[in-house]
């Protein structure tokens, strides 16, 4: 596997100390597979109280981080309209984040599997 995009859940898990996301992390790590959406960095930056920023921080920097491009935000369109036409309204970040998996070729791990209907693309903790 190439690389596994950690979505914002599985991340917030690990910088809380659940072990499972531990676990599943430091495996991505120790196989240089761990990737965050620059998103995913937003959101993590976002919500972190003062007391939590050198440890997110570190967390963000020990992991590659993978930037927006005009192909994934075109693709990020693209499933955004194409879901809203079926009745399934997912947010502009859920959907780039999705995108960027599948122009790059990574799963995503979350628990939030109904941000990301598309088939194939989840590992699911």
């Amino acid at each position: 596997m190439q690389g596994v995009l950690i979505d914002t859940d599985i991340a917030i898990d690990f910088l809380r100390g659940v072990v499972s996301a531990h676990h599943f992390i430091s495996g991505l790590w120790a196989n240089n597979q761990a990737v965050l959406s620059v998103l995913t960095v937003y959101e993590l930056t976002a919500g972190m109280k003062e007391s939590e920023k050198v440890v997110t921080h570190n967390f963000i920097e020990a992991c590659a981080v993978e930037p927006l491009s005009t192909e994934i935000s075109c693709r990020g369109g693209d499933l955004y309209r194409k879901y809203r036409a079926k009745g399934i309204t997912l947010t502009s970040l859920d959907c780039l984040i999705a995108a960027t998996a599948i122009e790059k070729g990574y799963k995503v791990a979350t628990r939030n599997v109904e941000h990301y209907p598309e088939q194939g693309l989840l590992i699911k903790l």
